[in-house]
Parts: C-alpha cells; structure tokens; sequence
C-alpha cells in the first residue's frame, strides 16, 4: 500500500506551523493491523534525504505527541505475520485534533 499519496502530500502543513488546538485537524491516520499502534499525523514535510519526517499523535502503549518517519512505518514488515506492515486508513477523514486528546 502506498503510505503517502500525493493528495496528503499536499494537504500536510510544514513542520512547525501548526499549533494543537480546537479547530485543528489531523491529516492522515497509519494504523498497524496486528497491533495496537496508531499515529495521526498533523503536519509533515520531506527532508532532504527524499524521507519524510511527521509530526503528530502516537497511540501506543501511551498517547504522546512526537516525530516519525515514513520509512519507520515502511520498515515494519520483516518478521510480521503474514508480512503485513503499517497500513493508511484509506477512510480516515480531516479529524479534529480534540477528538483524540
């Protein structure tokens, strides 16, 4: 599954631009199907090695605010069963932030 799509490539804001407050959307949702990790991006840009580096929520053994890169995300299939790897929510809609926190 291709991660990252050009339309979320163009609605992510740049890094540090966005602050955490009513009104304020996360933009993508990855999700690992044979686990219980989620992360909700908010904002993200490409970096200079062509990886992309995200800001947003992280809901794993706790909830907690952080960065992430997309090749973490793309690497988690070695070993997997089945070999499935993190996967985007192909029906997550521009949800506020407040809903999660």
């Amino acid at each position: 599954m291709n991660l990252l799509t050009a339309k979320i490539k163009k609605a992510l804001p740049a890094l540090d631009t966005v602050r955490v407050n009513p009104g304020v959307d996360f933009i993508c949702k990855f999700f690992d199907p044979c686990g219980s990790w989620t992360w909700y991006v908010l904002e993200g840009e490409e970096q200079e090695d062509g990886d992309w580096l995200f800001y947003g929520l992280v809901d794993g053994f706790e909830k907690e605010w952080g960065y992430f890169r997309l090749s973490e995300l793309e690497d988690g299939t070695a070993g997997r069963p089945l070999g499935i790897g993190v996967e985007r929510d192909i029906y997550f809609e521009n949800e506020e932030v407040t809903k999660y926190v």
